[in-house]
């Protein structure tokens, strides 16, 4: 039995599992965002690639990895913002249980620390998707 118990401990709580995949979709329309933004800031002009420019390696890592970041940041951002919209309307005030998930996530920005910031807000019922 004690193998079963491994198993289950590795898991998210199923009450997470919906909120995890929320987050998940969320992050998809921001990295998409963050395309449409990346790709339209420069001029058409210089959209051309130049014929003897070559590929620069990791490059493409590089720049999936700024997409991910950014893509945290703009959800860490928006929780943030209806957080702060949901504090005003009910005069409540953070709770230290919110502010340290909040803190966890800002230093080590990543889609599993961001899971418990959405959770909170999910049983706040203050998450619009």
């Amino acid at each position: 039995m004690p193998a079963s118990r491994s198993s289950e401990s590795s898991r998210p709580t199923p009450p997470l599992e919906p909120i995890a995949e929320r987050v998940r979709q969320r992050l998809e329309v921001a990295g998409l965002a963050f395309d449409r933004r990346h790709g339209a800031s420069r001029p058409r002009t210089k959209r051309r690639k130049d014929p003897t420019a070559t590929a620069v390696p990791g490059r493409d890592a590089e720049g999936a990895r700024e997409r991910e970041r950014a893509a945290l940041r703009a959800v860490f951002r928006e929780l943030g913002d209806a957080h702060r919209r949901h504090r005003v309307r009910t005069g409540q005030a953070g709770t230290p249980a919110l502010r340290a998930a909040a803190h966890a996530f800002k230093r080590e920005p990543s889609l599993q620390s961001l899971i418990p910031v959405a959770a909170f807000l999910d049983e706040l019922g203050i998450l619009a998707w």
